[in-house]
Formats: C-alpha cells, structure tokens, sequence
C-alpha cells in the first residue's frame, strides 16, 4: 500500500525540498515506485530536477482546482522510478481560489486516490507556509517528516507546526503521523549546533533521525544543474547523509507496520 509523507516546516530556508528531492531519489534507487509533489508555489522542486516551469503546462494547481486530473500532470524525471507533481506560477493564487471550493481541505487527498496504487511512495514537498496547500498535504498524509536547520530559532518554529499538526489531527485527518525530524545544514564546527542538536534531541527523543545532514557545498551547487544531489555527486558528504535518512525512513515504517 502506498505511503504519503509530507515534508513541512513554515520556516523557509531548512532544506525542506532538497530533503524531499534526496530523499524521493533514494527511495527511487531501490526500485520504489516514487511520486513527487511540488505543492509550493516557488516551485523548486520541480527546478531541482531539471525543469523550467515555463516548458511544460502540467502543474498541481489544475489538480487542486479539480480542472484537470492528476493522471494528465505527472512529470517522468531523468531519475528511474520517479514522477513528479509540478508546481506551477498559476499556485501562488491557489489560497484563495480554494476559499470556496467544497471539501477544500481534501482536494489533494481525493485527487490522489485516482493514482495512488500506482506508487509505493507519494512524497509532497509543503510550502513554508501553514496554509490551505499545507493543510491540503498533511489531510492527504499518512505521515509527515519534519526538516529542522540547526540554528536559534528551530524549536520556536516546529512548536507552531505541531499545534497545526494537532488540528489536522483533530479536525481532518485523525491517522496522520509524524515520522520524524531531520537535523540539516549540520556543522559539526559549530557549538551552536551541537546545542540545538542536543536541544531538539532532549526534547523529541527518537522522533529525530539519527543521521544528520551536514552543510555541504555539493547539496547546495546540485540544484543549479537540475540534478538531486546522490545524481550530481553520488559520494559526497551530503549525498551519503540523505541515503542513510532514506534507510532510516524505511525502517520507522516497517517498524509502524509491524506494531
């Protein structure tokens, strides 16, 4: 049965895409079946696998707006096993075009239910943003991962995302679950890090991964070549970090599934 992971954190600038992108392609090269979803109006997911929004027409928006199917808007990407989701220009209004729609909550939910045996894994990266497309993604979700750069202001930030966590919980999606929290742009040279590291640690016990992944210049330069890092510099630093968070995803849902 397919898994829904949704990667959120209202703060920007985490690593949330590039977490979702890594951590997509690695699931790929195992033979998994992966969709990726783009659903933040910057689209950069879609721009850290290679494409220019202005070359295709398919994005979420017409998804969400019930316009079009979501068969008709998937993207193949040059990584094997692995669709995307695009974003498009068009999903920066989607907020308010949404505000009178019925079941708005569930408008990504439902839409996934046409392909979702289709995939092993569905993977929506969020956008830094606790709006409707946010909510829309974490109704749809079996399980949400929470990126956490390891700077100052990191617990202050995932505080308000678990209270929106608890209220879709609450309100619209009883099952979902957060599966955990991955440390980033890690610099073991810094005591600022290894204080949050330990904060988060203390605070979250094994909700957080044990693998973090370290600021590398290889993560933030694969991007620029529309390449996943594991694609652009398959044994740098950062690419190995996201392989092991991969294996780690794996194994918190087999744990899930077998309780």
């Amino acid at each position: 049965m397919v898994k829904i992971i949704s990667f959120a954190n209202q703060k920007g600038g985490v690593g949330k895409t590039t977490t979702a992108i890594n951590i997509a392609t690695s699931l790929a090269t195992i033979k998994k079946r992966v969709l990726l979803i783009d659903l933040d109006p910057q689209g950069n997911a879609g721009t850290g696998l290679g494409f220019v929004r202005a070359s295709h027409k398919q994005s979420v928006y017409g998804v969400l707006m019930g316009t079009a199917s979501v068969a008709e808007n998937i993207l193949t990407t040059a990584v094997p096993n692995m669709h995307i989701l695009p974003a498009s220009a068009a999903l920066a209004g989607a907020e308010l075009d949404m505000l009178d729609l019925p079941n708005r909550e569930y408008r990504l939910r439902d839409a996934l239910n046409q392909i979702a045996d289709n995939y092993d894994y569905i993977l929506i990266d969020c956008p830094p943003a606790l709006g409707m497309l946010t909510i829309n993604a974490l109704s749809a979700s079996d399980f949400v991962i929470i990126p956490l750069q390891c700077e100052f202001f990191a617990l202050e930030g995932v505080q308000q995302l678990l209270s929106t966590i608890h209220a879709i919980q609450q309100k619209w999606n009883p099952k979902l679950d957060i599966l955990g929290m991955v440390l980033t742009m890690y610099d073991k040279k810094l005591g600022l890090t290894h204080a949050v590291e330990d904060d988060v640690r203390n605070t979250f016990g094994d909700k957080v991964f044990k693998t973090v992944v370290p600021r590398n210049v290889r993560i933030s330069e694969a991007p620029s070549h529309g390449k996943p890092a594991l694609f652009y510099d398959f044994k740098s630093p950062g690419a190995q970090a996201y392989l092991r968070v991969a294996t780690e995803v794996v194994n918190a849902l087999e744990r899930k599934e077998t309780k």
